[in-house]
Formats: structure tokens, C-alpha cells, sequence
């Protein structure tokens, strides 16, 4: 009786996950719809890619998501460019810092863009995720990365802000985590965020969804960020920090960022692993979400 109960119950899910494929919004998993979550961008879509790269004469790369019309949500292409570049990244020695920021001022990123589709395995047992790989770690790239933020920052976009070294914030960044609004579960956004500031806190951004965000200035009281800059004033920040970083010798710096994500691996890889079975039991049908996001408030409190 347990085996049949089981067997549908993995039926099901499968199906949901494949309706979720062919929706227009894109995946179903939690990283899905970031760029709607945020309620700032619409469904159309721009095809191309959306990554500027520039390598300083300090040893800095300035890596600039731009796509600043759909406040820097990813799409498939973006995400593919955004990997490459951190894999390239491994093999070109002049690198020895790098910044990662968005383009204008009204958002760092908001996640997978919503007209993004992604086809799925037939599988019950595998769930693609776009953005699995669109951070340095996952593309095993161990040189610093620090992240300047300005404007919203949600979804999908703390896969960035959970592999990077330290972020700096201007003072009108926001942070938010809209999946529990449109019946997402939260799965490796707020793995990654539970890393990087107190579990209360990462529990409250998780929860809270669209209702609430998360100001620059409470993320730097709990940790999430260590500077913050008058507004437009972050990058620069995170300029100099890594030209700092990257005056020191290599081989050093690179160890010692290795040792950092090492005291921390066991504990991220076996919370990582249950990321899908999660994101499959406890998503809603797409319909369902589009119906939720279709009818969504568009205040929040800002803490």
C-alpha cells in the first residue's frame, strides 16, 4: 500500500513539474519567476545575452549583469554567458579579483527573467534549475568575488549574493525573497541565505515573501552586508576592496577562500541535495502561481 501511495505521489509531482516546464513563466523550482516576484518587470522577454566584462589593469574584472530593462533578471542566455565568464575566469591569470554588480540603479538582479522555459528530464527524479551554476563555486572559480549591490536584490539573485566572498550595498538596495507569495518553496535561496546572516533572520526574508524587504541598512546590522555606500557608491567601494585583494599574492588568496567555503561545505552540499525533492513536493501548479502573482499587492513594509 505504501509502495502505491508512494508511486503516485511521485507521479503527480513529475506531472506538475512537467506542466511547469511548458508554462510560459518558466521553471516551476524555486528560482523560477524572480523577475515577475520583485512585481517590477513584465512577461515579454529580449533574447541575447546581457553580461559586460571588463578587466582591469589591477587585476580587477568588473562583471556587470545588463539587462537593466528587466531589472537584470537572467535568461537562459544570461545565466549560459554568466557561467562561461566565471569558467574563463579559472584560466585567465590577469584575474585576481573580481566585482559583480547590475546594470543601473534599480536592481543587483531579480532572478530567472519570468518568460524564460526550461524544458525538463523525463525523469521524476531530476529537476534542471537554470541557475544552479550561474555562481563562481558552482563554475569551481575560487578567486574573491564581491558583490556591489544597489537597488532590489531577490529570488534567484542570492545564488549570486550566497557565492560571493562579502557584499557591499549601496543604501537603497533592498533585499527580498517573494516564492512563499506565489506557493514556491524557497529552497536554494534560502539555503544560501541561512549561510550568510542569522537563521531568524534568513527564516523572516524566506517567509515574509513580497510583504516585506530587507533594508540595506538592517542586512549590514545582521551581517549580510560589511559596507555600505551612499546610493551609486558601491561599486566603487567594491572596486577598491578588490584591488586590495588582488595586490596580494594569488596562490595565498585563492587558499584562503578555499578554507573559508571548506568550513562550510558539509553542512551547504547535504542542505543543497534536498533542494529539489522540496521544490517538487511543494510548489503549486503553474496556473496556480500565475493566478497568485496575477492578483499580488504591490506595497511592502520596508525593515
Amino acid at each position: 500500500m505504501y509502495r502505491r501511495a508512494r508511486a503516485r505521489h511521485l507521479r503527480t509531482a513529475h506531472r506538475r513539474r512537467r506542466r511547469a516546464a511548458l508554462a510560459a513563466g518558466g521553471v516551476m523550482s524555486g528560482d523560477g519567476g524572480e523577475a515577475s516576484a520583485g512585481g517590477e518587470t513584465g512577461d515579454g522577454g529580449e533574447t541575447g545575452t546581457g553580461v559586460r566584462t571588463e578587466i582591469r589593469a589591477d587585476g580587477v574584472a568588473l562583471v556587470t549583469l545588463d539587462r537593466p530593462e528587466r531589472h537584470n533578471a537572467l535568461d537562459l542566455a544570461t545565466a549560459a554567458e554568466l557561467t562561461a565568464v566565471w569558467r574563463r575566469f579559472r584560466f585567465d591569470d590577469s584575474v585576481r579579483a573580481v566585482v559583480l554588480t547590475g546594470s543601473g540603479d534599480r536592481a543587483f538582479c531579480t532572478g530567472i527573467d519570468r518568460s524564460a522555459a526550461v524544458p525538463q528530464p523525463g525523469s521524476p527524479y531530476s529537476l534542471d534549475d537554470p541557475l544552479r551554476t550561474v555562481g563562481p563555486k558552482s563554475s569551481d572559480l575560487w578567486k574573491p568575488v564581491v558583490a556591489a549591490v544597489g537597488g532590489m536584490a531577490c529570488g534567484g539573485a542570492f545564488y549570486l549574493l550566497g557565492e560571493a566572498e562579502f557584499v557591499v550595498a549601496a543604501e537603497n538596495a533592498t533585499f527580498f525573497d517573494p516564492h512563499t507569495t506565489y506557493g514556491m518553496v524557497s529552497a536554494y535561496e534560502a539555503i544560501h541565505m541561512a549561510q550568510r546572516m542569522p537563521f531568524g533572520e534568513a527564516a523572516r526574508l524566506a517567509l515574509m515573501g513580497t510583504a516585506e524587504r530587507l533594508s540595506a541598512r538592517r542586512a549590514y546590522e545582521i551581517g549580510l552586508v560589511s559596507e555600505l555606500t551612499a546610493p551609486g557608491g558601491a561599486v566603487d567601494a567594491a572596486l577598491r576592496a578588490a584591488a586590495v585583494i588582488a595586490a596580494c599574492p594569488p596562490d595565498a588568496v585563492q587558499g584562503t577562500v578555499r578554507a573559508l567555503w571548506a568550513a562550510k561545505e558539509a553542512t551547504l552540499e547535504r542542505a543543497l541535495s534536498l533542494a529539489p525533492h522540496l521544490i517538487s513536493l511543494g510548489n503549486l501548479p503553474p496556473e496556480q502561481q500565475a493566478r497568485l502573482f496575477a492578483s499580488r499587492e504591490r506595497g511592502h513594509r520596508l525593515r
